[in-house]
């Protein structure tokens, strides 16, 4: 079997004939979905290692001004993350003993309640994009930047501020063409919550992680496989997101 494609289509370089081609292998042939997981953690890993980050526009970034000792101890997590994510093809297990965060608990509610919502989904809309990021920067003390979910077919529609467990949240949210929703949630969560998951109530799923004080989770009525891949390259961003405010 030639894997070659899929390594391809994981780092963007595939012409747009040859990637609908991938895509429809993906949908039908496991083992290939999960090794575009593995190609995509292990990449990440090391692009959290050794690049700044360039694009502020690839997803919810979290911004905050750390001494080199953290920013190491965070990359070397990255790639920890990234081993273990590709370690095995089958990833994890759809559902889990522990009960998850609160805030990952809030996500999945704050989407049960908005994503519905045809009149008001949203407070500001994708129009005002900046002052909806400086908004919700400031009211979380940090600097956010939007997820660009353009590649799965999704485009920001707007955003929310939310009351989080001990603080504000924030709520953005995506739609693709057919009506579907996806929302990123962020609030502050404590140092330690860096565990990266999945959460399943009813038909929705929420992958949710922290680093460094922020946790954030992206949730929709998707299954595991088609939310996965969006989730983990949301993650690997986060971990090459620390520059001064």
């Amino acid at each position: 079997m030639d894997w070659r494609p899929l390594s391809a289509f994981a780092d963007n370089e595939l012409c747009t004939s040859e990637r609908a081609a991938t895509l429809v292998w993906l949908t039908t042939d496991p083992e290939a979905a999960a090794r575009v997981d593995d190609y995509r953690a292990q990449k990440a890993a090391l692009t959290a290692l050794f690049r700044e980050p360039r694009d502020e526009a690839r997803c919810i970034v979290v911004c905050r001004l750390a001494p080199w000792w953290r920013r190491a101890g965070l990359a070397a997590s990255c790639m920890a993350m990234g081993v273990a994510l590709g370690s095995s093809f089958a990833w994890m297990p759809a559902k889990f003993a522990a009960d998850p965060p609160v805030f990952a608990e809030r996500a999945d509610l704050a989407f049960a309640v908005y994503a519905p919502e045809q009149h008001h989904p949203v407070e500001v809309a994708a129009l005002q994009r900046d002052q909806l990021v400086s908004w919700l920067s400031r009211r979380l003390d940090r600097r956010l930047s939007v997820a660009s979910l353009r590649e799965y077919g999704y485009s920001l529609i707007g955003g929310r501020l939310l009351p989080g467990e001990s603080g504000p949240a924030a709520q953005f949210m995506y739609q693709n063409t057919s009506g579907a929703r996806l929302t990123m949630y962020v609030e502050a969560v404590p140092k330690d919550a860096a565990a990266f998951r999945l959460f399943r109530d009813g038909d929705r799923s929420t992958f949710y992680w922290g680093s460094q004080g922020t946790g954030c989770a992206l949730t929709g009525q998707l299954s595991e496989a088609q939310l996965r891949p969006m989730a983990i390259d949301a993650c690997s961003t986060l971990g090459q997101s620390f520059k001064r405010r």
